[in-house]
């Protein structure tokens, strides 16, 4: 395997490495199962996203839960536009020169997730590093617009690191999301490999200055899993983060997108899974999902009103067991 040089392509491709010839898949043993995306709530969303010119990571990033997350009604929205400036090893979103940020983007967001009637909406991006704010006010936009259009609908936005500036953090931080969200992804002797354009101490600096910004803000992180990892350098990762004030942690299985991505390592066993659980939980994490398919917005809702302060302060204390479930009006 070798990875491509990291030079921007004129045409944005969702390739990262030349695969070997002879590379074969390892077979994915019988606890990791994905349900094929299907049924009527699937397919008016699928029709919903098209109408409005949207862009969700769960087809972008093709995530193993999209038929279940679709299928009850519930969607990752990927916001300033679908191509990225970064080429981490392991994603399948698009790499390239992306287009102007598309300011109207806020807005349709917003009335997607009203005319889905979300219990929990989940907003997710690009990196943006041609721009020094990395599209940080349209996050800001969005959270805004939506409380305004589906009052207690909870949010959660997955950021990039806006390359550790405090300046971008604070412009979305000061819109005050339920959960702050930023993945490490994985160890630091494997950073530069899976996510070369990426830094360690701009994740650290994104999640430590979010709680400082913001106590009230729920802060959550990722890891995935069996790309090279040793168990013990997950663990000092998620001594981390804990010390960076992160509440809640994900733990998933690295699921290699096609052989031109970075390979998978090993298959982590339903006990690994566990241990980690169990360890997380030691240290201080207020929440611990961990589990082969386990992504980034998984039991996100449940988490929102388990623990949120903002969400309680917003809306009541009646809203933290709120069933709020999705509608399917005509499109």
């Amino acid at each position: 395997m070798r990875f491509k040089k990291d030079p921007m392509p004129a045409t944005p491709t969702r390739d990262r490495v030349s695969p070997q010839p002879d590379s074969r898949p390892l077979r994915r043993p019988d606890w990791i199962k994905v349900r094929a995306p299907s049924g009527e709530t699937y397919e008016w969303l699928h029709g919903l996203m098209r109408k409005k010119e949207l862009h969700t990571v769960c087809e972008e990033a093709m995530c193993p839960n999209l038929g279940e997350c679709w299928g009850s009604g519930t969607a990752t929205f990927l916001m300033l536009g679908d191509v990225c400036t970064r080429s981490c090893a392991f994603c399948d979103i698009k790499h390239g020169k992306p287009a102007l940020l598309d300011w109207g983007e806020a807005e349709r967001v917003a009335q997607a997730v009203k005319a889905m009637d979300l219990k929990h909406a989940v907003i997710t991006s690009v990196n943006r590093d041609e721009r020094r704010d990395g599209g940080a006010p349209i996050f800001a936009m969005v959270i805004r617009r939506i409380r305004e259009l589906l009052p207690g609908c909870s949010i959660e936005v997955l950021i990039p690191d806006f390359k550790g500036s405090i300046e971008a953090l604070k412009i979305v931080m000061d819109a005050r999301p339920e959960i702050l969200n930023h993945n490490v992804e994985t160890v630091p002797r494997l950073f530069k490999t899976v996510q070369p354009q990426d830094n360690y101490e701009w994740a650290a600096a994104t999640l430590s200055n979010a709680k400082k910004l913001d106590p009230e803000v729920l802060t959550k992180s990722g890891i995935m899993v069996g790309i090279g990892e040793t168990m013990d350098e997950v663990k000092a990762v998620m001594r981390d983060q804990r010390s960076w004030g992160v509440d809640i942690l994900t733990i998933g299985q690295y699921l290699q997108p096609s052989k031109k991505h970075m390979p998978m390592d090993r298959y982590y066993t339903m006990e690994e899974f566990a241990e980690l659980r169990e360890y997380g939980r030691e240290i201080g994490f207020k929440w611990v999902e961990s589990n082969p398919l386990v992504r980034s917005s998984y039991h996100a809702a449940e988490q929102v009103r388990a623990l949120s302060v903002v969400h309680r302060k917003l809306y009541g204390n009646s809203a933290m067991t709120d069933n709020h479930l999705p509608v399917l009006p005509s499109l």
